[in-house]
């Protein structure tokens, strides 16, 4: 049960009290007679609900037991399912259920979270991360995620969304977990088995809009405004008239999940897509709530945004005029290395591709800081120098950067096993916070491609030809691939046995190698550019990254050209001790000695090499 948590002023949903009783709580200013239609017995009952000054209809029924399906009658007679349902186990289309917030028993009383600082996160999907696809099935894959050295588990969407293929940002019921992926009680059974592994899990939250099928929160209120428009649907009402009851929706369904799910950290899905011009902006209220909510329960949860507009506003201190959330993806780390070492230019990546670009990023986080983007024809983003490494999240690889391709494809199709590793080693020893995308660290040859599974056949038409207008300018690569159809889904399956093969069991190793130096040496456990010198050499495209902590000091180069070169004694004297080198010339612990004067012993980098070392005294 739930204890001393601060409360808003309606629970919305359905929720059993302490005596038993089912209380129904759902605001629809649309509508001026509402009921719940109790569906037991195959037979149906409507109970009227009553109607308060601010459009909200409460009630209060008995004798309902767990697992009492219910939809809400409108004053049209049409029946639609519950706006905050804990679950629709027929779907979005079918009645929602009652469900007992206590009925789990939970494991991790003992569990406050991580700081941030000791995520290493892993985004997966559920639907491809297993060949089930299923909440419980992930469970069987926990233990290798701790073999590699994740410390955060990261959710691709899991609320409801129309039929059993999508990757979740069409959802619909925001509080209720996907039905084919187990529902609420398997959600719980996850999370809790992370927490019993140590892993922080996270989870990939959508508030700037809902999918088109099973969407119908237009008959209850206005939930959306046409004042604005998203790439992906109608834009949320957060600041137009009768939004508060809106931003109260939001916000509740944030708390649910780390109260109900004991979520360690929400990523909020595209923050550029939600429209607030109020004072006190959505996102300063929800960081607020969730702070809030965090000193009732006694534990670490963090907020973290995925934003394109390179606005350091989202992080800053509420007292220094930002929103004050915990950390936010940069998209520029992942865009100045994938351009440079792809060559690709196409797109947004015609703002990237100079090596001075990724020194930037080490340097800085956001490349695009203030000044001209070719690519948007106008200036963009805001200086990040300021800003702490720890609140920045990195990638080589993410849903988006894949997926979003026309045909999905992993950039192992596009690089080598030597560029994989640099690519790797680029974002695990960054001061950052580093994310991989489930599949990454050994190769994965699956590609990521978009699927969904609609039933409306409109819909269906309207999602593929979206999608070859989409890439009609890349006619030379084929058509993308069908999106409603299974076999889309299913290539998107991952074979984690492949890692233990050729090429691609050494990128496990290495990537299982980066990560144990990450924790285990204090210069790159440590999230600080103070203590840490860069040297980027132009000619060579060779970069140095000097990090020290105390009396610790290691060398991390870097080598994006094609051809071997010299490390200059410069860089390099005395006596080396070599604690990773990606191209397997001179094994971990193995020691070498330079001497200034002798060229001879100038260790070499080779071609998209990495090298880790300590200068012995």
């Amino acid at each position: 049960m739930r204890k001393n948590i601060p409360s808003l002023q309606h629970e919305l949903g359905a929720t059993f009290l302490p005596d038993g009783r089912v209380r129904f709580v759902v605001w629809a200013p649309r509508t001026t007679r509402l009921a719940v239609q109790i569906m037991d017995s195959g037979a149906g009952r409507a109970v009227p609900l009553e109607q308060d000054q601010d459009g909200y209809f409460t009630g209060t029924l008995e004798g309902l037991a767990e697992g009492t399906r219910y939809l809400y009658q409108l004053d049209d007679g049409s029946l639609r399912p519950d706006p905050a349902s804990r679950y629709q186990p027929e779907g979005v289309h079918g009645p929602s259920q009652v469900v007992a917030s206590d009925r789990y028993e939970w494991n991790d009383k003992d569990w406050t979270g991580l700081p941030l600082d000791e995520y290493i996160i892993y985004e997966l999907h559920v639907g491809t991360f297993t060949p089930r696809g299923t909440f419980d099935e992930a469970i069987s894959r926990l233990d290798y995620l701790c073999e590699l050295g994740i410390t955060a588990v990261e959710l691709m969407p899991v609320a409801q969304f129309p039929g059993e293929r999508n990757w979740g940002y069409d959802g619909t019921f925001i509080f209720a977990p996907q039905n084919s992926y187990g529902g609420p009680e398997g959600l719980k059974r996850l999370v809790d088995a992370c927490h019993a592994r140590g892993l922080a899990v996270i989870l990939d939250v959508v508030y700037n809009h809902l999918g088109p099928e099973g969407n119908y929160l237009h008959a209850f209120g206005p939930y959306f405004t046409d004042r604005y428009r998203t790439p992906w649907g109608d834009a949320v009402n957060f600041d137009g008239p009768d939004s508060d009851p809106v931003r109260h929706y939001f916000v509740s369904n944030a708390l649910y999940w780390i109260t109900e799910f004991h979520f360690d950290a929400l990523r909020l899905d595209a923050i550029h897509g939600i429209y607030d011009f109020s004072a006190l902006h959505i996102l300063q209220e929800l960081a607020e709530a969730v702070q809030l909510q965090t000193a009732a329960l006694g534990r670490r949860v963090l907020v973290i945004a995925e934003s394109d507009r390179n606005d350091v506003r989202v992080i800053k201190p509420r007292p220094s005029g930002g929103y004050g959330l915990d950390a936010q993806w940069n998209d520029d780390f992942h865009h100045a290395l994938r351009a440079l070492l792809t060559g690709d230019r196409s797109g947004y990546y015609r703002d990237f591709g100079r090596f001075e670009d990724l020194v930037k990023g080490f340097r800085e986080g956001f490349v695009l800081s203030g000044g001209y983007s070719s690519y948007r024809r106008r200036r963009h983003g805001s200086s990040s120098e300021d800003i702490p490494p720890s609140q920045l999240v990195v990638f080589s690889q993410n849903h988006d950067q894949v997926g979003n391709r026309m045909r999905g494809e992993r950039p192992g199709e596009h690089l080598s096993t030597a560029q994989l590793k640099l690519a790797a080693a680029t974002v695990l020893l960054s001061p950052y916070l580093p994310l991989l995308f489930m599949g990454e660290e050994y190769g994965e040859s699956a590609p990521f491609p978009y699927f969904v599974s609609h039933s409306d056949a409109e819909l269906v038409e309207g999602v593929r030809r979206g999608r070859q207008e989409e890439f009609a300018a890349f006619g030379d690569q084929g058509t993308p691939p069908d999106p409603q159809a299974e076999e889309t889904f299913l290539s998107a399956k991952l074979d984690q046995e492949q890692r233990l093969r050729g090429e691609q069991r050494a990128l496990f190793d290495f990537y299982r190698q980066l990560i144990r130096l990450r924790k285990e040496c204090d210069p790159l456990a440590r999230l600080s550019r103070e203590n840490m010198r860069i040297i980027a050499v132009e000619e060579q495209q060779m970069l140095a990254i000097i990090r020290r902590a105390a009396d610790d000091q290691l060398f991390c180069l870097f080598n994006y050209g094609d051809q071997e070169c010299v490390i200059p004694p410069s860089l390099a004297s005395g006596t080396l001790r070599i604690l990773l080198d990606s191209s397997g010339t001179y094994p971990p612990g193995s020691c070498l000695t330079v001497y200034t004067t002798r060229p001879a012993t100038f260790p070499k980098l080779a071609p998209f090499g990495v090298m880790v070392y300590r200068e012995e005294k």
